[in-house]
């Protein structure tokens, strides 16, 4: 086999931009010769997508899936919307989700070296030549399961492109031994109210105790502008902090079924209705491209760029 220098990849990755490792191979399918090492690359769709890496990808699907007490929610980006719309694309996204439903992980690494579908590509392979032929650059971002021992997981997709894919995924486990249906009745509507309300846990023992302090220090400035006493002070931000609560905490939420109800109580009338106890297990939350940096673009700027070039 030919010995592959680092300057050789070095040179191979400044002409077609593609992965040191796909660089590296290249070299050695090829004798180390430069030019043959392009065309396979090309060949491969590696240059051309590897040239698309860098471009942000915000849009996409959030794929959701759950089957009996076991779900999954998986994001795949694209650039643009439009794309998100394509049928290879849905295909690729509800793939991801099945796969990730079944591998009972959300380990994108392992998921990318799995066969995909009965081709010759593993699931990374796919991706990499479906920005190659596409032309926009993709990426599996997020996985996530859900699964509950005994009890029932539900879905909801928010703004929903095609069944089971949209921009806002949600997942809800529910522990119980109640009735199947009617559990599962239960579980989509509080997935329902997790996708409008956006809680951050489901009870006050599950917030994160750092961000409840920074609350907490907040609130107590605030209260001290007042002027009032230490002892009134303490009282104000327990009051608060209950406010707080309200707004974050699933089990304290106002059900947005009812508008008046709190989670909690749907819980408990649940629990009375089915005769035995009914626990909300977990929830996952996926809104498409949340926490994506994307790129400020003048359309009116680049059309006058186009115009006069």
């Amino acid at each position: 086999m030919t010995q592959v220098s680092a300057a050789m990849i070095k040179d191979l990755r400044g002409k077609t931009g593609a992965g040191m490792m796909d660089c590296k191979k290249a070299l050695q399918e090829t004798e180390g010769e430069i030019e043959a090492a392009v065309d396979w690359l090309r060949t491969k769709g590696l240059a051309a997508a590897a040239k698309k890496a860098g471009r942000v990808a915000a849009e996409g699907l959030v794929v959701v899936v759950a089957e009996g007490n076991k779900g999954a929610v998986v994001e795949v980006n694209s650039e643009t919307d439009f794309v998100a719309r394509n049928d290879q694309f849905q295909t690729f996204a509800r793939t991801m989700g099945a796969m990730v439903l079944a591998s009972g992980s959300g380990d994108l690494e392992a998921l990318q070296a799995q066969q995909y579908l009965d081709g010759e590509r593993n699931v990374g392979e796919e991706l990499t030549h479906m920005i190659a032929t596409i032309g926009e650059n993709m990426s599996l971002r997020r996985a996530v399961t859900l699964s509950v021992a005994e009890g029932v997981v539900s879905s909801y997709v928010h703004a929903a492109s095609a069944p089971g894919l949209g921009r806002i995924g949600v997942l809800v486990a529910l522990e119980s031994a109640g009735d199947q249906t009617q559990l599962s009745a239960l579980a989509k509507q509080i997935a329902m109210h997790v996708a409008a309300a956006s809680p951050q846990s489901v009870s006050v023992d599950d917030l994160d105790q750092e961000a409840v302090e920074r609350e907490r220090t907040v609130l107590a400035e605030q209260a001290r502008d007042s002027g009032k006493p230490e002892e009134i002070i303490a009282k104000m931000v327990e009051g608060r902090l209950r406010k707080f609560y309200q707004e974050v905490v699933l089990t304290e939420q106002t059900w947005v079924i009812d508008g008046e109800s709190k989670v909690g109580a749907v819980l408990e009338q649940a629990a009375k209705d089915l005769e035995t106890p009914v626990k909300v297990a977990g929830f996952v939350r996926y809104v498409l491209g949340e926490g994506i940096e994307r790129e400020e673009t003048d359309f009116a700027a680049e059309v006058a760029a186009q115009v006069s070039a």
